[in-house]
């Protein structure tokens, strides 16, 4: 009881740079711990595993429950109004009815049927890119692709693809466990009403010109007479499925990449035989997910590893640490594109579980493979210190140049 607590500063630029020592500290000394803000932090596999497919954790946005961020008080922010009318910070049944209006577009079947049009962009884009010699992955490819694909998926027309090819970002700060300042919160705002501004125009053409798209599916269903989407559901989960849909692309692959040159005997390995692309993608997940952590909220008393977590009390969930914990993987710090029985925690589980984990993986595993197969050669630059987001959930390179040799 009279133990130190530990020490765990999760805007330290050292944190962001390198969160998995301070995770493997955690994990070894307070699996479950309370921090100083009175939120749990749960590190260890199993039990992020059980209590992302347990019930009784909720996220209950709408509710009287305390949040670190002050959120409450923050409610009427435009972001914070588009946020909690998404299905990613709903319950159920308001959860189960939106997704399952989208579901449909991201079975296993239609996303597969998906793989030769991201096979045309994964080479279309090496296309441009190979006589250069040299590129930004991240602006240049990684953020590129998965853009693209969301936009086909979405209708956007070809037109106005290039304001969100160059110009689009998301912040991440927005659902990090830490206050954005007043200067954070006005940018992210401005791009949610700009982003409203433009998916209102869409909207319209969509209901006059509808397409083969998730979005005129979405419209129809929202001028049925059940009334099952309103007007601002629509806009929250269409931005929640483009934000969603390319983020997670970009940071795998941008992640990804700088891994396997880090360990440069599993780039080999993956230029040698990139039939592993898929195998590289599931273990590239674990190593260093795109997505650094979830919350979740306890609606009732229950016990985690032997401590009792009240009603009310916020949960953090370190995925990026259990993906690490050594109790689930052999070598868990080592990187293994050969790896077996992979189950990375960086999609969520339960009812939550990312609705486009399995685009994600498609669009990883088409890319690796064709990088390892056209530009066996590559070569990063500044791989020893790059410049990484200040963001904390969304785990992600602000740039990654690369070089290779032209013939």
């Amino acid at each position: 009881m009279n133990a130190p607590q530990p020490a765990f500063n999760l805007m330290d630029p050292a944190f962001v740079r390198d969160p998995y020592p301070a995770y493997a500290m955690l994990r070894a000394r307070a699996p479950v711990w309370k921090s100083p803000m009175g939120v749990w932090v749960l590190t260890r596999y199993d039990d992020i595993a059980k209590l992302l497919k347990d019930q009784r954790f909720v996220h209950d946005f709408d509710g009287a429950i305390s949040d670190p961020r002050n959120r409450g008080a923050l409610r009427e922010e435009p972001v914070y109004k588009q946020l909690g009318r998404s299905m990613l910070l709903r319950d159920p049944p308001d959860h189960t009815r939106l997704r399952g209006l989208v579901a449909k577009a991201f079975t296993a079947r239609r996303v597969e049927e998906m793989r030769p049009q991201i096979e045309r962009v994964v080479n279309a884009l090496l296309d441009g890119l190979a006589p250069r010699g040299k590129m930004d992955v991240i602006e240049d490819f990684s953020h590129k692709l998965p853009v693209i694909v969301i936009c086909d998926m979405l209708g956007i027309p070809e037109e106005d693809r290039a304001q969100f090819l160059t110009g689009y970002r998301v912040s991440g700060r927005a659902i990090d466990p830490t206050p954005m300042t007043q200067a954070e919160l006005d940018q992210v705002n401005a791009n949610i009403l700009a982003g409203r501004a433009y998916f209102a125009k869409l909207f319209e053409l969509r209901r006059k010109e509808p397409g083969d798209d998730l979005t005129s599916a979405l419209l129809q269903v929202q001028d049925e007479k059940d009334g099952r989407l309103s007007e601002d559901e629509l806009f929250a989960n269409i931005s929640l499925l483009f934000a969603a849909g390319h983020e997670t692309t970009t940071n795998l692959i941008g992640n990804g990449l700088l891994a396997l040159h880090r360990n440069r005997d599993q780039w080999d390995k993956l230029v040698a035989d990139p039939s592993l692309a898929a195998s590289a993608v599931e273990e590239l997940l674990r190593y260093d997910s795109s997505v650094q952590l979830t919350s979740r909220k306890a609606s009732v008393d229950v016990e985690i590893g032997g401590q009792e977590i009240k009603r009310g009390d916020e949960v953090i969930c370190l995925l990026g640490a259990g993906n690490r914990d050594p109790e689930a993987y052999e070598n868990a710090e080592k990187l293994d594109i050969t790896r077996k029985n992979v189950r990375p925690l960086s999609f969520g589980g339960g009812i939550h579980t990312c609705l486009g984990a399995q685009l994600a993986r498609l669009e990883g595993e088409i890319a690796f493979r064709a990088l390892a197969t056209r530009l066996p050669g590559m070569r990063l630059e500044n791989m020893d210190n790059p410049q990484w987001k200040p963001t904390i959930t969304l785990r992600r390179l602000e740039h990654l140049p690369a070089v290779w040799d032209v013939a």
